[in-house]
């Protein structure tokens, strides 16, 4: 019954949360425009609203389904199903979530997407190439859930490709980084053979690095609208909502719109910045701001030439901007699960997520 949604990705844990609600039926969020969705279910694909009772008992928007969310909804089996309107009840627990601040706002959270394994993060290589904002997509992606994997585009319109590739290799730390070129006519390939049956895949990145193209070419369809770059080399808007596509050949995936201001509320900073880390286990102080102590071995790295200033000062800045000024690895893990269960039954839920991460 369930075959249509296990080949967007279904998985034993949403199965068994979906069995708390059996009033229910299950789907998966394919598309949202502003509060209304196409969701996938078994009995094909329909357009859904929340309740009233969900919209009444959200505290941020946030809270709210997105693409790539699985949710509890009732809708009639029989019948017109493009003239009905399904209502979505519930969105079962994320694995993984991509958020940002939302624009003009200090608190709300925007989804991007959820529940994803891998997340493209795509940059060209030409006037987009950006090693600061590559360093805030990484913190962003590992603090998701999902495994980040870089991917540069446009390479035919880099004249530095060796210094560049250097370049990345030495901040997307761990991190496998793919490069396509426009040009090639196999250029799709090294996407194409990545992908895995049964898994999902996020593309983001700024306006006009390629990613509707590179979709298109995955699908097979000029699904994605694509247009060409301004004069300046910036990225024109194509994509203007976030859908979820499945491949022919079994993979998810989902396109979203282009991001050049990312705001960040979270990050894993010991993830993307993890030379860093290693250094400041060895300084002096275990509470070492790595600013002016004595023995600090993150600035000793930096007066050697082994460790960027550029570098440093990004991870300064994303740790100030993420409410992590000051903080070891240990109180930022801290400060995430203080954040994450504040409220009632904060404490419970802290030490049930904490044993749920061990049984992993």
């Amino acid at each position: 019954m369930n075959t249509h949604l296990e080949k967007m990705g279904l998985s034993e844990r949403f199965l068994q949360e979906a069995t708390m609600h059996l009033e229910l039926k299950l789907g998966r969020i394919t598309t949202q425009y502003k509060r209304i969705y196409r969701v996938a279910t078994a009995h094909g694909e329909l357009l859904a609203e929340v309740s009233g009772k969900f919209r009444y008992g959200v505290t941020s928007t946030s809270d709210y389904p997105a693409v790539g969310d699985y949710v509890m909804l009732s809708y009639e089996e029989q019948g017109d199903q493009d003239s009905q309107r399904a209502l979505i009840h519930h969105v079962l627990t994320r694995k993984s979530i991509i958020e940002r601040r939302a624009a003009g706002t200090s608190h709300d959270m925007q989804v991007v997407a959820a529940n994803m394994d891998v997340a493209f993060i795509c940059m060209a290589l030409n006037d987009d190439y950006n090693l600061r904002r590559l360093e805030r997509y990484l913190s962003l992606v590992w603090d998701s859930g999902a495994t980040p994997v870089v991917l540069l585009t446009k390479s035919d319109l880099c004249d530095q490709l060796e210094e560049k590739l250097e370049q990345v290799a030495s901040v997307a730390l761990g991190v496998d980084v793919l490069t396509t070129s426009g040009l090639m006519e196999n250029g799709i390939d090294v996407v194409r053979d990545y992908l895995q049956s049964g898994l999902t895949y996020v593309f983001i990145g700024s306006s006009g690095v390629g990613k509707s193209t590179i979709i298109n070419g995955l699908l097979g369809t000029e699904q994605m609208e694509t247009s060409a770059t301004r004069n300046d080399d910036k990225g024109r808007h194509t994509t203007t909502h976030r859908e979820l596509f499945v491949l022919p050949t079994g993979g998810i995936i989902i396109d979203t719109p282009g991001m050049r201001e990312l705001g960040l509320e979270s990050a894993d900073l010991a993830r993307s910045f993890a030379d860093i880390e290693q250094l400041a286990s060895q300084c002096k102080f275990s509470d070492c701001s790595h600013q002016k102590e004595p023995s600090c071995a993150v600035q000793r790295a930096v007066q050697l030439g082994e460790l960027s200033q550029e570098r440093l000062a990004s991870f300064f800045k994303l740790q100030k901007e993420a409410k992590y000024d000051g903080l070891n690895s240990k109180q930022i893990e801290a400060q995430k699960l203080n954040d994450m269960f504040s409220g009632v039954g904060g404490m419970k839920n802290a030490r049930k997520h904490i044993k749920s991460k061990k049984l992993k």
